[in-house]
């Protein structure tokens, strides 16, 4: 009996763990993921100590969900879409805390200005080209007029084993460029982690069904 009774435990606690859980998308949440290997990739995630190298915000467009996103061109991708170009489909909530909701569509309307821009290789904070965290971080300044995570500079990173592909689109070692992670966006103290990084099953994928 004792050993039956172990058997059935480990059988709920290994589905718990692998079985993906439901995600009912909110206006405004922020979503980070993992975006497939390759050297830029393995760079912001070794560099930040953080699975996250992709964010976006959830938007509706007409009733669907779509994920506004610095990624190539600033662009709303369909949520079912931007989940599936992650990694294991993996993806963490974050969710303003509700004394901040106020300004998720001034939030939006912010990021949505840079609509149509290319990517930001260099990891810059000018507005000529966006990466995916500054995206969210001017759209929340824009907003409020107050910073949404802790910025940091390229040396205060883990660097030193990505030094080559960092000098190689950086055209140098910026080590006194100041920047916004992921991982530091998502530590702000004005979100709530939703759902924990892992793979959730979306519930919706539009507002109209």
């Amino acid at each position: 009996m004792k050993w039956n009774f172990y058997f059935l435990f480990l059988c709920t606690f290994c589905h718990a763990e692998t079985t993906p859980l439901n995600y009912l998308p909110q206006t405004g949440d922020l979503l980070f993921q993992s975006l497939p290997h390759n050297e830029v990739i393995d760079a912001i995630e070794g560099a930040s100590g953080s699975p996250f190298s992709h964010c976006g915000i959830v938007v509706d467009v007409d009733g669907d969900w779509k994920v506004l996103e610095a990624v190539g061109p600033v662009k709303e991708t369909p949520l079912a879409e931007w989940i599936a170009q992650g990694r294991e489909r993996k993806l963490a909530v974050h969710r303003l805390k509700p004394k901040f909701r106020m300004h998720i569509p001034k939030m939006i309307e912010g990021a949505r200005r840079f609509l149509g821009k290319p990517y930001d290789i260099q990891y810059e904070l000018d507005d000529a080209k966006i990466y995916c965290s500054e995206l969210i971080y001017k759209g929340w300044l824009y907003a409020t007029q107050k910073p949404l995570g802790k910025l940091v500079n390229l040396g205060d990173l883990r660097w030193q084993p990505h030094e080559s592909i960092i000098r190689r689109i950086a055209g140098g070692l910026p080590l006194e460029r100041p920047m916004i992670t992921p991982r530091d966006l998502a530590a702000a103290p004005e979100l709530d982690p939703i759902m924990a990084f892992a793979a959730h099953r979306l519930l919706k994928q539009s507002r109209k069904r």
